[in-house]
């Protein structure tokens, strides 16, 4: 019998060569899987980050918007209060007189007459309080057309509440007319102007015998 491959073989089996490499590959094999696993589990982590980041990333930018209209808020509310002051200074009256004279020299210049006036202050605000013109305007249409136009762009702050045709004769016209203005809270008080009558006596016809003041 040939015992030279069996004894080659053993020989090989007990070298410690053979096993140096049998644990080389072995190792080898380790490492490969080992790297494997961590590359699987390093895509696995990088998705989630991915993810992770561009959710916060939509966050931030919710946020920038619900906020953009918060920047520059501290000086939009110093203009606004700005403007505001400018225009109480411009267009409140200082004072009742100054409503009487206003509203007597726009009535001068339109050539209208008005009669049956009445004055009234509605109730003091934090910052102004209304006061309520109500008056007959007599003349032609042209000319209280002018007059209201004038009311409307004048200086002076003045709203136009309504006008009601009142009667006719000729070619003059008689028209109710509603008209507001705004004076400061302590202004109003001192031209004590009776209280501006309730909705429900909205209608009720100014005359000269009520109790408001009145100015031709």
């Amino acid at each position: 019998m040939n015992t030279k491959p069996e004894s080659l073989w053993r020989e090989r089996l007990t070298s410690p060569l053979t096993w140096h490499y049998l644990g080389f590959a072995l190792l080898l094999a380790l490492v490969i899987t080992l790297s494997v696993r961590l590359g699987l589990d390093w895509m696995a982590t990088n998705g989630r980050s991915t993810d992770a980041l561009a959710g916060k990333q939509v966050e931030m930018k919710t946020l920038e918007l619900q906020t953009a209209p918060l920047r520059g808020l501290d000086k939009r509310i110093d203009a606004s209060r700005t403007q505001i002051q400018d225009f109480y200074k411009k267009r409140i009256p200082p004072n009742y007189s100054s409503i009487l004279m206003r509203v007597g020299d726009l009535q001068v210049k339109s050539g209208v007459r008005l009669s049956r006036v009445q004055y009234t202050q509605g109730k003091p605000g934090a910052d102004l309080t209304e006061i309520s013109l109500d008056a007959i305007i007599s003349g032609s249409y042209p000319d209280i057309m002018r007059f209201v136009n004038s009311l409307e762009r004048d200086q002076t702050f003045f709203v136009v509440r309504g006008m009601g045709l009142s009667g006719q004769q000729g070619g003059l016209v008689n028209l109710r007319l509603r008209v507001s203005t705004w004076l400061r809270p302590a202004d109003a008080a001192d031209a004590n102007l009776p209280a501006t009558p309730e909705p429900g006596d909205d209608n009720a016809k100014p005359s000269s015998d009520n109790a408001g003041k009145e100015g031709e």
